[in-house]
């Protein structure tokens, strides 16, 4: 027993056995909350008392709580930049849809130009006006 400078009962932290924390980590795995008599059997069959028992487990949810709510956070930003990544990807399906409608010819050749530049980096090879007197490609 420890005492403090005052002489009285210094509160000391139990250490847990390697075997101890296995059980009652396994237990854990099947069940996040003990019944009396659960609590009472385990703490038995490990040499521990009930209170021991019971404020390990509630220690125990408070950690998977917070782990739980880590992953949680984790997958949701994931999703969002998943999210935001086809939204991007439709914006440029919607600017494609331009590029796959058919050409006017009567259109300004300003603006199918720069259709071309923007799909098709430095024109796509292609001829926008035929020279007089030769047919286009």
């Amino acid at each position: 027993i420890l005492l403090d400078k005052d002489g009285k009962r210094k509160h000391t932290r139990p250490t847990f056995s390697g075997q101890q924390i296995f059980a009652l980590e396994k237990t854990f795995e099947q069940t996040k909350y003990l019944a009396g008599p659960e609590r009472a059997r385990l703490a038995y069959s490990l040499g521990m008392t009930e209170s021991q028992v019971k404020v390990w487990f509630q220690n125990r949810r408070t950690k998977w709580r917070k782990k739980h709510a880590a992953e949680m956070a984790t997958a949701k930003k994931k999703q969002d930049s998943e999210t935001e990544r086809l939204k991007g990807a439709s914006e440029n399906e919607e600017e494609d849809d331009d590029y796959n409608k058919p050409l006017d010819p009567n259109s300004d050749d300003e603006k199918i130009t720069q259709l071309l530049k923007k799909h098709k980096p430095g024109g796509g090879g292609l001829l926008l006006h035929a020279p007089e007197g030769e047919a286009s490609a």
